[in-house]
């Protein structure tokens, strides 16, 4: 049995300092009593015009879900007239993940992991890229119609060595490997 890291991920959203009641109530809620297997924290500050606005996401790998917990903070709108956070939860079937893909960055100069990539499927959210269809006629001037790709997009998460340090992106890739894990075999998350 893989041991109950809920502790760790509390912890670790406590150490952020980023309105850690409210990303741990969102988190408790959705974890609903399941052991957390694995997890990602990610507290990211984004600049907007002359203001700094901070996210973060937390990614939990339970033994039948991924949980993903995205906090954001908001100036003053219509609805609002106070600057505010939303948290917003979504938690996925394990068995509804399609793909688990991971891409590793390696410094060509050091043979260092310099940034990792995942990006989770479950067929919620595609992207549709489209252009213009030609033919091999370059004299040709008909409509050819539209020709793309659909992506699935439902999920990515970036984490560098030199903006997170080294042990982030160790923990993305082991968070990684445990998901890949959990959809190959029913239960494996759980062992």
């Amino acid at each position: 049995m893989t041991q109950d890291r809920s502790a760790e991920v509390f912890e670790e959203i406590s150490r952020s300092g980023y309105y850690p009641e409210v990303v741990a109530s969102g988190l408790r809620d959705a974890l609903a009593g399941e052991s957390v297997l694995a997890f990602v924290v990610h507290h990211e500050p984004t600049f907007d015009h002359e203001e700094i606005r901070r996210h973060m996401t937390v990614l939990v790998l339970t033994a039948s879900r991924v949980l993903l917990v995205h906090t954001d903070e908001h100036p003053p709108d219509d609805l609002l007239p106070q600057p505010y956070t939303s948290t917003t939860t979504e938690a996925v079937g394990i068995e509804q993940v399609r793909s688990v893909v991971v891409t590793r960055m390696v410094s060509s100069a050091t043979g260092r992991l310099a940034e990792a990539v995942l990006t989770v499927g479950w067929g919620a959210v595609a992207r549709l890229d489209l252009e213009p269809a030609r033919c091999s006629d370059p004299e040709c001037d008909a409509d050819h119609g539209y020709t793309g790709n659909i992506t699935g997009d439902d999920f990515s998460l970036r984490l560098a060595a030199a903006a997170e340090g080294g042990a982030a992106v160790e923990r993305l890739l082991d968070f990684s490997r445990t998901l890949s894990a959990a959809t190959t075999r029913p239960g494996a998350a759980a062992r």
